[in-house]
């Protein structure tokens, strides 16, 4: 059973992945019609759809206490605040780059539950970051194939990045007594309201938008919110924090095959190679230390 509830955990990750990896993409095609709050209320409009049909189908209690207060808290800065920035960010910026830049968050998370969630650091997690990271770093001086990244796009996409990595912390911790499916919808909700202002706006441009925008749009709120996130809490209770945080390190890779087929943002050679080596590193951060013939390794716990 275990090994099952691993092997899920695993698939839940590969397609929260994949899904987020196609937003940037998506992002960049939607924002040519959408503004960010507008593109970001819109986007949690559609997932919260989704995610309340969901609630209702289980029926679970809605949390209360530090709980509650954790998920709000993760809804506000992931949901909310970081769709917006990296709405912004990607108006700046290409697919690639944003990716990048928001994907040095998984460094973030991976330092703090090594040192404040008792996650320590597994040989093969701090050996998959290294080189993960080495291929984002390629990744960076090559180029990923934009030629319009400006210092603001740089600014803002760091910033998510910092948004991304809390997000996850708390998300973490509140899933330690808050089930995925409630952690997320509630989660959602939150950050949806947060961006209500710019509900006004969102009707005046989807008024105007073309079909293909619409439905990007509704996409992102369907698979990359809804769907992702899903599957990314349901991996999260099943793994530590700093595992799953460097599985997303696959995404810029991803993302900037993504942009190439789609929106023709060629990478250059590093980008390449930067991108095997962040997809080489991933599958090594999510290996289990092998115990030595001498020494018997200690138990962990958690």
């Amino acid at each position: 059973m275990k090994v099952l509830s691993n092997n899920l955990a695993v698939v839940a990750a590969i397609v929260t992945v994949l899904l987020w990896s196609s937003s940037f993409v998506v992002i960049r095609f939607v924002g040519e019609t959408l503004s960010p709050g507008a593109m970001a209320f819109t986007r949690l409009a559609a997932g919260a759809v989704v995610l309340v049909v969901i609630a209702l189908r289980y029926r679970r209690p809605i949390p209360r206490g530090r709980a509650l207060g954790l998920v709000i808290g993760y809804g506000l800065l992931w949901f909310a605040a970081y769709t917006v920035l990296l709405n912004w960010a990607e108006q700046h910026l290409d697919a690639g780059t944003a990716a990048l830049l928001v994907n040095f968050a998984p460094i973030l998370v991976a330092v703090f539950a090594g040192l404040f969630m008792g996650e320590g650091f597994p040989k093969p997690l701090v050996i998959g970051i290294l080189i993960a990271f080495a291929g984002v770093l390629l990744i960076a001086l090559g180029g990923s194939g934009g030629s319009h990244n400006d210092k603001l796009g740089i600014i803002l996409g760091l910033i998510t990045a910092v948004l991304y990595a809390a997000g996850v912390l708390m998300q973490k911790v509140a899933l330690r007594t808050v089930d995925a499916v409630t952690a997320t919808w509630v989660g959602c909700l939150a950050g949806l309201l947060a961006t209500v202002p710019f509900a006004p706006q969102a009707i005046d441009e989807l008024a105007d938008a073309s079909a293909g925008a619409i439905t990007g749009v509704i996409f992102l709120g369907v698979g990359p919110t809804a769907i992702a996130f899903l599957t990314w809490a349901y991996a999260l209770t099943r793994t530590d924090a700093g595992k799953m945080a460097a599985t997303t390190l696959a995404v810029p890779a991803i993302a900037i095959g993504l942009s190439w087929l789609f929106l023709g943002e060629v990478p250059t050679p590093l980008g390449l190679v930067g991108g095997a080596m962040a997809l080489t590193g991933v599958a090594i951060s999510r290996r289990r230390p092998r115990a030595t013939a001498d020494v018997p390794e200690p138990v962990a716990t958690s």
